[in-house]
């Protein structure tokens, strides 16, 4: 399923508030033509591809996701310097601002894919087509849906929470629901999305990459863990396991456009060769990440402007016989790169990320890299596992899943018989090097220990002005001059 173009115009309706430049400004703005709903099964799938396209954008996985590992202190912006990526400059320094564009995209970014789901949803449940497509296109809708206000819930708390497509005669500007109330729709989608989606194994060539049963388990399972319900996170994940998911041998695979899908991904973003839309547009395909974490003046990748930075205090936290260093970093005498040998004067911290870059002898252009984004992989589940088990008193069994995944990279069992606090940090800091510039980093920082966890680590790199109120993000002051609705502000901005 590499392109998922939107070509509906009934798309061209957004939620006023989630309107924005070349992104999302289209027209009409504030109606919806339930002519153009659909009628057939192709036109039914074609919608629900519209829906995953939100995913794809620099608002979402193709740039904000993965730099907010910037502001969960494993990397630097890097960049060009100066000015350029002020807004992640600023977010990963703590001074953020309701008026930060980095901002911005994080909370315009998911409502173009609610209310595609939203219309999936209303739509389909009355078509006389066949039953299989109708289920799982549902299943989808429903599961995204969920993954997009699982990203709003994270990052912002209270959000307005929409479930039929707004007409004009809807109250086009809601207010902020409580979380708990966003909580509670999240599950709910993801248990219809489980009842309806089909196991991964099922599909065709051509739909791999849909959302499967295996996705729903595997999200609902980390919603779980970020509520604290750890025996529903252990309950979920163990259901994931008993759908055939397997670690890739060799952890290299997961960051090979030869072998995207694999057995160990669960569910990731798809790109492809942008197919002549410009690079910088909505309906581009291609990923950003090879050109923006390419090192800048290397020749390595089309692109290379340098962004994303590891730190030194990252790379202290590599065990000795790590193997996924050399596949996750570039650094002074690593192996080559594609030929070629890394400089430390490429990087104002003498690093840069690896896994995502796709060398210029496969893609020559820095426009066209098709590597698709890993959102959730099944060693993310097996570190869930032990997490939670250990979180219920069980480290014990917890030891065998946390080593599932440090034997894949080389390292030997974790000592057993750490107590329940000592175990925690091992897998956090576990989750850190398997999952490193995957976007995962912040979301663990602010879940363990009511966020404390995450300040003790921000002060201990010196990120003294990471305080509570930076748990969430602020509502964007332009969305709130639009729609005073959303206030209250959250506290402290």
């Amino acid at each position: 399923m590499k392109r998922i173009k939107l070509i509906i115009s009934i798309f061209t309706a957004l939620i006023v508030y989630s309107c924005s430049e070349n992104y999302l400004d289209k027209q009409p703005l504030d109606t919806i033509n339930t002519e153009n709903y659909p009628q057939t099964a192709a036109e039914l799938i074609t919608i629900v591809n519209g829906a995953y396209q939100p995913l794809q954008w620099p608002k979402l996985y193709n740039l904000r996701m993965w730099t907010i590992d910037i502001m969960a202190g494993n990397s630097i912006v890097g960049a060009g310097g100066g000015t350029d990526g002020i807004e992640t400059q600023n977010m990963s320094n703590f001074v953020t601002q309701p008026d930060n564009a980095g901002v911005l995209d994080l909370w315009r970014g998911p409502w173009p894919g609610i209310l595609i789901s939203n219309i999936v949803l209303e739509a389909a449940s009355s078509l006389n087509i066949d039953e299989n497509i109708k289920n799982r296109s549902m299943g989808e809708a429903y599961f995204l849906r969920a993954n997009y206000y699982f990203i709003l819930a994270r990052y912002f708390g209270d959000v307005p929470l929409v479930t039929i497509p707004l007409s004009s005669d809807d109250d086009l500007l809601p207010p902020r629901n409580p979380v708990s109330e966003i909580y509670d729709l999240i599950i709910s989608d993801l248990t219809n999305a489980i009842q309806l989606l089909p196991p991964k194994s099922s599909y065709s060539q051509q739909d791999i990459g849909r959302a499967s049963k295996g996705a729903a388990y595997g999200i609902l399972a980390k919603v779980y863990l970020t509520l604290g319900n750890y025996q529903e996170a252990v309950n979920l994940a163990t259901q994931v396991e008993g759908l055939g998911y397997a670690l890739n041998p060799n952890y290299a695979s997961n960051f090979d456009i030869k072998n995207e899908n694999s057995q160990e991904s669960i569910f990731e973003v798809q790109y492809a060769a942008d197919g002549g839309y410009s690079f910088w547009d909505n309906e581009n395909q291609a990923s950003w990440a090879s050109p923006f974490m390419g090192p800048r003046g290397s020749n390595f990748v089309g692109g290379s402007f340098g962004w994303n930075q590891p730190t030194q205090e990252f790379m202290n936290q590599y065990e000795a016989g790590d193997l996924r260093k050399d596949i996750t970093v570039l650094y002074q005498g690593c192996p080559d790169f594609d030929g070629k040998p890394y400089q430390s004067s490429f990087a104002l911290t003498g690093y840069n990320v690896r896994k995502f870059l796709v060398p210029l002898s496969v893609v020559s252009s820095f426009d066209n890299s098709p590597l698709n984004f890993p959102v959730l992989r099944f060693s993310d589940v097996l570190l869930m596992k032990a997490e939670a088990l250990n979180e219920l008193g069980q480290t014990l069994q917890a030891e065998t899943y946390i080593n599932m995944v440090r034997n894949r990279a080389g390292l030997t069992n974790i000592q057993s018989g750490l107590s329940k606090n000592d175990f925690r940090i091992a897998v956090l800091k576990e989750r850190r090097m398997e999952l490193a510039f995957e976007g995962q980093r912040w979301f663990d920082l602010i879940r363990v220990n009511n966020g404390q966890y995450g300040l003790d680590f921000l002060h201990s790199i010196g990120k003294t002005n990471a305080t509570q109120k930076h748990l969430l993000f602020p509502v964007p002051q332009i969305e709130i001059d639009r729609n005073p609705k959303l206030l209250p502000q959250n506290p402290g901005y």
